[in-house]
């Protein structure tokens, strides 16, 4: 089963950017789509971006034009570009397959993304 390891976050001024990585330990090549989720102390989890197997990709109107998905298949690892954030990009950041478009992975321990001065 595709363990999903997320990691690269950190404390950010405002303004700033990270990259966040996501990496499977088994194959996700072969997912029709991988998303990024993000969730907020007392907030529920939420969809900020998704890739497609083709390439194309979706993303919140919150973060579009700020983040970007992109994946390498061949190193099993999906990325999420993000740049001029905002204090309230500030959450625990995760990567799994969307429900519905293929079967969710056991969800990782995520990586948090902290926007402060």
């Amino acid at each position: 089963q595709v363990q999903l390891v997320e990691s690269g976050g950190g404390l950010v001024q405002p303004g700033g950017s990270l990259r966040l990585s996501c990496a499977g330990s088994g194959s996700i090549r072969s997912t029709s789509a991988m998303g990024w989720y993000r969730q907020a102390p007392g907030k529920q989890r939420e969809l900020v971006a998704i890739i497609f197997s083709g390439g194309s990709t979706n993303y919140a109107d919150s973060v579009k034009g700020r983040f970007t998905v992109s994946r390498d298949n061949a190193k099993n690892t999906v990325y999420l570009q993000m740049n001029s954030l905002k204090p309230e990009d500030t959450a625990v950041y995760y990567c799994n397959v969307p429900a519905g478009l293929g079967p969710v992975r056991p969800w990782g321990q995520g990586t948090q993304v902290t926007v402060s001065s």
